[in-house]
């Protein structure tokens, strides 16, 4: 069966996070995505460890189901090989600084008088225009400056990011989303257009709790630790060997965190009766709960929580969740080829298709595997080819020790 997207040609010309995790989204639904990258070292992420056989583990992963083109878009030859290969593109997808693809001219104008139906998506960390725009923009400034620092962590605490790089993971996922959809639009009106997705909003774009309560009282928001902001107990709260989360937020879920845990009092004190007052009594709530809590051990208060129905978890490191048997037995992680590395256990897609499935394809490239192939796809014969390589505007695949 064909994937989602099969049929379609994107390039990439991306590098760390944004980009790279869209066009992986891209690849996984059966996309044709060639990533583009320079010669020499290729995308930094190459060059973070951990490595196997010379070659980053971290790069394997985020780059699954894609080519690479060693390709130096600053020289003459390489700029004109590249305008091969936009002619024939779908998609465009890249996280440059803003202004750097119009100072190559490769600008959306300059690419979609080439090419009209492109759908061409920029990645950036404040978007493409406005004061902050030329910045340079990381995760960890957009989760700052768009609020999730204010609301990550414990009260009183210091400043705490997401554990994982939210802001450029959903940056991703916008620009591939943005980029399913104008392809969408572009089969309406026959032309493509410009996406632009920014860090800083996709991490303002997730305050949802947040705006509620700002917007209508006028409340700003706070750490709270693991805990909702405006209903309990739904948070983490303390067993006898660890932890385990408890969501108890419905008269129903209530009703069974007292029955299974014994708290009949608290079932009957009607200061309780409402998840947002239970909210506003959190502080003498919780640990009431965490007196029985810890007196039995992790496993058992999920057991008996669940027995009830009521939504529970322990909380899991990453050696629990990536041997985790409910995933294991829906087959979320799969192996992927690499010529030298071997087998490369993959984190499979959240998206599942009935008819369509994602792609389970190879690990990400060595760095320029597929030059010639796809600078022959591009039209170009070999004299013209082997001058790009005599002349270092582009390269075959390096070994590990050339990436490094």
């Amino acid at each position: 069966m064909t994937s989602p997207l099969s049929g379609v040609r994107v390039v990439e010309v991306g590098v760390f996070m944004a980009a790279p995790f869209a066009t992986m989204q891209l690849a996984d639904l059966g996309a044709t995505v060639i990533k583009v990258e320079h010669p020499h070292g290729g995308d930094q992420v190459r060059a973070i460890g951990p490595f196997t056989a010379g070659h980053s583990s971290p790069f394997a992963r985020l780059n699954r189901n894609k080519r690479s083109l060693a390709l130096d878009l600053k020289s003459e030859p390489g700029a004109a090989a590249f305008l091969r290969l936009i002619r024939e593109a779908d998609v465009l997808v890249e996280n440059l600084r803003p202004g750097a693809m119009r100072k190559l001219g490769f600008g959306y104008a300059d690419l979609s008088e080439l090419n009209p139906g492109l759908v061409y998506v920029s990645a950036s960390g404040w978007g493409q225009d406005g004061p902050l725009a030329d910045l340079p923009g990381l995760d960890i400034m957009a989760q700052a400056r768009g609020g999730l620092m204010s609301v990550t962590g414990m009260p009183d605490g210091d400043p705490v990011k997401v554990g994982v790089p939210v802001a450029d993971l959903v940056c991703g996922l916008y620009g591939a989303l943005g980029a399913v959809s104008a392809l969408h639009a572009r089969a309406l009106t026959g032309r493509g257009q410009h996406v632009d997705v920014s860090l800083l909003e996709s991490a303002v774009s997730l305050a949802v709790w947040e705006a509620g309560r700002y917007f209508a009282t006028g409340e700003t928001g706070r750490p709270l630790g693991s805990a909702h902001q405006s209903t309990a107990p739904y948070q983490a709260v303390r067993t006898g060997d660890g932890w385990c989360t408890v969501g108890a937020v419905t008269p129903k879920t209530w009703h069974g965190l007292c029955t299974a845990l014994g708290l009949p009092h608290l079932l009957a004190d009607e200061r309780y009766a409402d998840a947002h007052d239970r909210h506003g009594l959190r502080h003498e709530l919780i640990p009431a709960i965490e007196k029985v809590t810890t007196r039995r051990t992790t496993a058992d208060v999920v057991a008996a929580l669940e027995a009830s129905g009521v939504p529970c978890a322990p909380i899991a490191d990453y050696a629990q969740v990536f041997t985790d048997d409910h995933l294991t037995r829906r087959r979320f992680f799969w192996d992927a080829e690499h010529p030298e590395m071997g087998p490369v256990r993959q984190l499979g897609s959240a998206m599942r298709f009935s008819g369509t499935p994602t792609r389970r394809g190879s690990a990400g490239p060595p760095l320029g595997a597929d030059t010639v192939e796809v600078l022959r796809e591009c039209g170009l014969t070999e004299q013209e080819i082997d001058r790009l390589l005599a002349e270092g505007a582009a390269a075959q695949s390096a070994t590990p020790k050339e990436i490094v």
